[in-house]
């Protein structure tokens, strides 16, 4: 029987994505000498959040699937099924990296909600 992470509360699964190494050029890049640099993967799975968030109207930042950037000392490595998993609070991520069109979609998805 295959297992899966349910993250509580305000806490997010990610599964670390392997750093870019290679620029546009073609040039290597090696890895930072004194202090690692910001890690990035995606999100597996998100808690509900906190309590009082749901009455407050506050939800959750990402979803699953998103691409998110995280600080190399951030959360808890886990491993679950051989896989390593990081599980972090939601506050602890860093950023999301979006497309051109992600970022207009959700653009327009916002101003379509305040219109209500």
């Amino acid at each position: 029987m295959r297992q899966q992470l349910r993250p509580l509360f305000d806490r997010v699964v990610i599964k670390e994505l392997e750093p870019e190494r290679f620029r546009r050029s073609g040039l290597l890049v090696a890895p930072g000498e004194n202090e690692p640099p910001p890690q990035h993967g995606i999100v597996l799975a998100i808690g509900l959040g906190i309590d009082w968030w749901q009455s407050a109207g506050v939800r959750m930042p990402v979803a699953p699937g998103d691409h998110v950037v995280f600080p190399a000392s951030g959360g808890v490595w886990v491993e679950v099924e051989e896989e390593r998993l990081l599980v972090c609070r939601v506050g602890e991520l860093l950023g999301v990296i979006e497309t051109a069109e992600e970022r207009e979609a959700s653009a327009g998805v916002r101003e379509q909600s305040e219109d209500s």
